[in-house]
C-alpha cells in the first residue's frame, strides 16, 4: 500500500528478456527496496513502460542517475501525475481483499 513517503519512478525501456532483471538488480545492489512494480508493453512492442513504487529517501536521486546509465533504459522520471490507487488496488488483490 503506497505511503505518503512513496514516489513512482516512470521508465521507458527496451522490451526484451532480461531488462527487468537488470533494473531490479540495480535496486538489489544498492539495497533499495521496490515496494511495487507495474510493467506493460507499449503498442510499438519494442518498448515497455515501467512504474516503480519506491520510498522517497535521500538516495532517490542517485538511483535515478544509475537507472539512466542502464543501456536498455530510454527515459526516467519521477511520475508527478501517476495514480497511486493502482498500487493500492494491486496491494488489496495480493492481500485477498
Amino acid at each position: 500500500m503506497p505511503r505518503t513517503t512513496d514516489v513512482i519512478i516512470q521508465l521507458t525501456v527496451n522490451n526484451h528478456p532480461g531488462v527487468m532483471s537488470n533494473i531490479t538488480g540495480l535496486f538489489t545492489r544498492r539495497a533499495f527496496n521496490l515496494e511495487g512494480i507495474l510493467c506493460g508493453r507499449l503498442e510499438d512492442t519494442k518498448t515497455s513502460k515501467m512504474y516503480l513504487l519506491v520510498n522517497n529517501d535521500n538516495r532517490i536521486n542517485q538511483i535515478i542517475k544509475q537507472l539512466e546509465k542502464l543501456y536498455d533504459v530510454l527515459e526516467v522520471s519521477i511520475c508527478t501525475n501517476c495514480d497511486y490507487e493502482v498500487f493500492d488496488n494491486i496491494h488489496q488483490l495480493i492481500q485477498g481483499k
